[in-house]
């Protein structure tokens, strides 16, 4: 049976179609697709995600379902990240989209989320048995570490690439000092990190930095999933990346990578300084990065729990 998977995040939109093997508990990837709405720009807890950026859910939401329709798709699953859980009129455009689509969207909490990109990261990757998940979002950072069958720690830190921008980067590019202090604010954040035990595990980083940081290793010019699936990055090219971020604008981001930065192009900084600080918190000299996440992890778990 073929199951679409759409992860709602805090700055993108993502889909996954996938061929789903219930007996076997296997699935095979048909399609992906993204889209960066960015649905919780300058959104804080308690405020109300705004009208345009429902019309911007709503305009992805009808395109995905066009390329749903074409697949012969058995099941929709959605599921919505730290966006939802924090705005206040998350239930309104729930049942808005309900209405409108007939697709129920699931808000999972911070640990569900952090069990998804687990699943996720992890459901390709035969020959491991522990891993550490980083998970950089838009409005927050997962960490989860552990084996399939036994997840040690799993927890959702209030920070993402959207949210630290738009908290510390008032200019454009950003002052020294304003690195400094997002510098300080996730050290301060993940202080429980420092003594770790990672334990030769697996070390994967997932969503938009981390695989927008291996295109930019790689030189490439449209993003290419063969390439940085599971491709290595270190510190010195995080560091060396950084280096040159932090003296570029947006505009100027934008203009040197284009399609592989497009709607990252003022964010992108700011994920790298938290994945720069984990890596550092943590003592891991590298990481994996991964395309697959939450919405892989949601396909995995409906597996998990339609065995047949």
């Amino acid at each position: 049976m073929n199951i679409a998977s759409i992860d709602i995040g805090t700055n993108t939109v993502l889909l996954l179609i996938a061929e789903v093997d219930l007996r076997n508990q296997t699935f095979t990837s048909l399609r992906n697709e993204h889209r960066m709405p960015r649905i919780g720009k300058g959104l804080n807890p308690g405020l109300t995600i705004n009208s345009d950026k429902i019309k911007l859910l709503k305009t992805v939401l009808k395109e995905y379902k066009t390329i749903i329709d074409s697949y012969d798709v058995r099941k929709v699953i959605l599921t919505a990240t730290n966006a939802f859980r924090i705005a206040a009129n998350s239930e309104c455009i729930i049942r808005e989209v309900r209405e409108e689509f007939n697709y129920e969207i699931k808000v999972i909490s911070g640990e569900e989320e952090a069990y998804y990109s687990f699943l996720g990261a992890t459901s390709g990757i035969l020959d491991k048995d522990k891993f550490l998940v980083i998970d950089i979002g838009g409005g927050s950072t997962e960490i989860i570490s552990g084996s399939r069958n036994d997840l040690h720690f799993r927890k959702s830190f209030q920070i993402g690439a959207v949210s630290a921008t738009e908290k510390f980067f008032i200019n454009d590019p950003p002052t020294p000092e304003q690195v400094k202090l997002l510098n300080e604010y996730i050290q301060k954040l993940f202080r429980e990190l420092k003594d770790f035990p990672v334990n030769n595990a697996f070390p994967i980083a997932i969503a938009g930095t981390p695989t927008t940081l291996s295109s930019i290793k790689h030189e490439l010019t449209d993003f290419n999933e063969k390439v940085i699936e599971l491709s290595e990055l270190n510190l010195f090219d995080i560091n060396k990346i950084v280096s040159d971020l932090s003296l570029m604008s947006s505009k100027e981001i934008k203009n040197k990578w284009q399609d592989i930065m497009k709607g990252r192009e003022d964010i992108i900084l700011a994920g790298s300084l938290i994945l720069l600080n984990l890596l550092k918190l943590l003592r891991l000299d590298k990481v994996y990065t991964s395309t697959k996440g939450i919405r892989y992890g949601a396909i995995v778990k409906f597996m998990i729990d339609n065995q047949e």
